[in-house]
């Protein structure tokens, strides 16, 4: 079972009899006020006291991700995410991260999964109010990153996994079921960046930003627009610029979204 850390109010687990029951305000210290899609980012929990520091020097040391929120009662609480596949965030008492002051929290909020080494949140529908990764409402899946601030219901929740990245990985085989979702505009972007591969040649290269335009009768600066919501969507975003095109037509053709090929 994971552990739960705390600094200024002692250590405590996630288990449900030692879950939180403060009944105190929905603006209570540490509850930030709501924001909408496109509102302020929810500002991440930082230490304010020597203690509190202290506790997250230690857990960065320790070199596992954790998670860094303020309980009902003010207090600064750090869930380590090493030693589970899957972690729950939600207000019933047998959530992992139980936040059970936050009336405006699901029983079950969402979840975050151990996905070939890195994690993933994902709000499938659990949640009436929804989950908000920095100012975006999460859709489906979305891979957490060192700094990424999670609003769920009125607790902000802080992502900290300041270990660097292994050098090399196994390249997973991805299916349909993995694939981003994306609008019917982007669909159109994708598929004409795609363009020349689907013409049987063996030196293709991904279409310009400029032949995208001229074939979907859009201006440049709105293809570059889709690409970059492309980009973000398909988690291409770290990849060094000249990468980035190649990348995405290769998803796109693994995943059978580069559309028919040409005769």
């Amino acid at each position: 079972m994971l552990t739960a850390a705390g600094a200024g109010t002692g250590a405590r687990s996630p288990h449900a009899s030692d879950c939180l029951r403060s009944r105190m305000s929905e603006n209570a210290r540490g509850q930030p006020d709501a924001q909408g899609p496109g509102g302020a980012a929810p500002a991440a929990p930082r230490p304010e006291s020597a203690v509190e520091l202290k506790a997250v020097i230690e857990a960065e040391r320790r070199g596992a991700p954790f998670l860094v929120f303020r309980d009902g009662e003010g207090g600064q609480r750090l869930h380590f995410l090493d030693g589970a596949a899957t972690v729950t965030i939600g207000r019933a008492d047998g959530a992992d991260v139980c936040l059970s002051w936050d009336p405006s929290v699901s029983s079950v909020h969402a979840e975050v999964a151990a996905v070939a080494g890195h994690w993933l949140i994902s709000d499938e529908g659990l949640s009436r109010n929804g989950t908000f990764v920095n100012t975006e409402r999460l859709s489906g899946r979305r891979r957490l990153r060192h700094g990424d601030v999670l609003r769920i219901g009125r607790t902000a929740i802080a992502f900290n996994d300041a270990a660097p990245e292994p050098s090399s990985r196994t390249v997973a085989i991805e299916t349909d079921a993995d694939a981003p979702r994306v609008t019917e505009a982007q669909q159109r972007v994708l598929t004409a960046l795609c363009g020349p591969y689907r013409e049987h040649s063996r030196f293709a290269t991904p279409a310009t930003n400029q032949q995208i335009a001229e074939e979907l009768f859009l201006s440049v600066e709105a293809v570059k627009t889709h690409l970059r919501e492309l980009y973000r969507r398909f988690n291409l975003e770290e990849l060094p610029q000249n990468q980035k095109r190649a990348r995405l037509v290769e998803r796109a053709l693994q995943l059978g979204l580069a559309g028919p090929r040409r005769s």
